[in-house]
Order: C-alpha cells, then structure tokens, then sequence
C-alpha cells in the first residue's frame, strides 16, 4: 500500500493538504497535543488542523463523521481506545486514513500496531508518514435484558463474563495513576467473588455448545501489555474472528489459564522444542480455556444477564450478542507493513 504523507494527499486536492483531529478534552496533555500536532502538521505542509472536541454523549462516532463531511486527507484520534474505537466507527469504509496519537492510559490497539504510546511527537509524526494498513473491523450487535438491541465496534476485543466484571469494578483514579495496571487490582478483587453461568455459543453456522464458562473473548487481536498473548492466532487483518471460551472448574485452573496466556502462549509455542514440552505436560490438551475461529460469533446467555465490555470500556450487562467481522474496513497509519 502507499505511504501516506505530504506528496500522496497534496496531489489528493490540489492544494495543501487538511488533518482533522478528533480529541478527547478531559485527558491529560491536550495543550502539549496541540502545539505538537501543529507543529508537525506545518512541518508535512500541511494546512491548519481542524479541531474537533469530543463530548459525554458522543467520545468520537459523530466527530468522525464531521470530519468526512469536511473532506480532510487524514484524520488523528487522539485519546485512549474509547476514541480510537468511536472513530473507527465513523470511518468504516471511507478510506480516509487514520493516525493514532495516544493519550489514554490502555491504548491498546496502538500497542498492538506499535504506534508509541509514550512519545507524543513520534507518534504525531507516524500519523503523517507511516504506512496505509487495512485493517478489520468487529461489529457487536447486543441485546439488552430489556429486549432493547445496540450495535457498536471493537478494534481489540470484547468480553462477557468476569473481564467485564473487572473492568466495571476498576477504580478510575487508579487507572488514571497507573494506567492499565489498575487491571490487575481489579481483577485480584473480582476473581474471588465471580460466578461462571451457562451460555449458548457458535462461530459461524457451526455446532451450538452450550457450557458453563467464566467469560468468552471475541477478538480482532490477542495481546495485552506485559508479555499476555491471550489469543495467539489472532490477526486484525485476517477477515476472522478469534474467540476464547474460558471455563476454569477451580482455582487451579485459574492458575493454567495464567500460565498458559503468560507463558505457554508468548515463549513455548514459539519454538519447535516449546510445543513438545506444552505435549509432554498436557499444556495443549488442556480445556479451561478454548480457542475457535470464524467470521461470526453468536452468544447467548441462558438465564439472565452478563456483564459486557468493549476494548477496555463497560458497556452494561446483555443477554446476546452476535459479532461479525467487516473486513479491512479502516485504514490505519502504522510504523510498518512487516
């Protein structure tokens, strides 16, 4: 795919170039965002940016959407994954490219890209020069227990089940200190008084199971900070879904899903020798946690209601959902196409 930049948009217009960039105001940063933006902007010749404020109502969907009315060459998401995703949104399928300055405190789609998310001026800069990159996109169309229905995107994964409940119970000063740590705290405090329930669950038109399971995964990637490869197969720009049911019977077999997501998956599958050692401990016969593959995902708890996320974020409780994949649907500025 073509480089972005100063050349391929100028000759896109005529004239100079325009970045619209869509920011979160309350985040930490924004003056410093500013100055740097600018600065980087006139440096690529490009024109003043548009600058287009998030709201409560509305972190990033409706903002993207102004900002393909207004006919920019390149838009810049600047905040955590909450407004990467709300963009995204916006600009499924209008091949404007995307740059991500990050801001938040996951950020974990621009970890998963490797867009640096603790230099705010080289992550600027890759917004105006780096690679166009396709990418998938997941649709997550819910019910509510009300019977009310919602559709929303996800970059990363979606969960229903104990992640969820983790992340609705994180402590947002916590988070705002430590950043994607204050996970852990959360999980350390919801994991004890979790309940697996019965679900419904299929990819594609495949076998319905039905199982008892602590939390199922969707995900358009796998990886979380700190060496977790919790969905290894998972690819953003494959055209597939990846799904992880995780059904531990007890606490030990907490303790294999941890060792398999912190270690089996990151350092022994990576080797000829790792995947004989994971054969000869059963590592890889293993049930509590479940991995498939497909196109769609459909979910469907039993009785009552679930917690649901979305990359991070909280997004009450559904009974169903049903995940579809949009296919290289956004275009993303990245460091490189390898």
């Amino acid at each position: 795919m073509a480089r972005g930049g100063k050349q391929q948009a100028a000759e896109s217009v005529g004239d100079r170039p325009r970045v619209a960039v869509i920011f979160n105001p309350s985040k930490q940063g924004v003056d410093t965002l500013r100055t740097t933006i600018a600065a980087v902007a006139e440096q690529q010749g490009f024109a003043e940016p548009l600058w287009i404020e998030t709201t409560v109502d509305d972190p990033g969907k409706g903002m993207a959407l102004e900002a393909r009315e207004s006919r920019v060459d390149l838009v810049i998401a600047a905040g955590g994954d909450g407004t990467v995703r709300s963009v995204a949104a916006g600009l499924r399928d209008s091949g404007l490219p995307v740059g991500i300055v990050p801001i938040g405190t996951g950020n974990l789609f621009a970890r998963n890209v490797d867009i640096p998310v603790n230099d705010m001026r080289a992550a600027a800069t890759l917004a105006f020069e780096g690679f166009d990159r396709a990418v998938d996109v997941v649709v997550a169309d819910i019910t509510r227990p009300n019977g009310d229905t919602e559709s929303h995107t996800s970059l990363v994964m979606a969960g229903i089940g104990i992640d969820a409940a983790m992340i609705s119970s994180t402590n947002p000063d916590l988070k705002k200190r430590v950043g994607w740590l204050a996970y852990v705290d959360a999980g350390l405090r919801a994991l004890p008084a979790s309940k697996p329930y019965r679900a419904y669950y299929r990819t594609d038109a495949g076998r319905l199971h039905r199982s008892k399971v602590s939390t199922i995964l969707v995900a358009n990637l796998g990886y979380l900070p700190g060496n977790i490869e919790l969905i290894p197969d998972a690819q953003l720009d494959d055209g597939r879904l990846d799904m992880a049911v995780l059904q531990p019977r007890n606490f030990l077999g907490w303790l294999f899903i941890w060792r398999k997501i912190s270690w089996e998956n990151p350092v022994l599958r990576k080797s000829a020798i790792g995947r004989q050692i994971m054969d000869l401990t059963g590592g890889s016969r293993r049930s509590e946690i479940v991995y498939s593959r497909g196109r769609s995902v459909d979910i469907e708890i039993v009785e009552g209601s679930e917690e649901f996320e979305i990359d991070g974020d909280e997004f009450g409780t559904v009974v169903s959902a049903r995940f579809t994949v949009d296919p290289a649907s956004l275009i993303i500025r990245v460091p490189s196409l390898d």
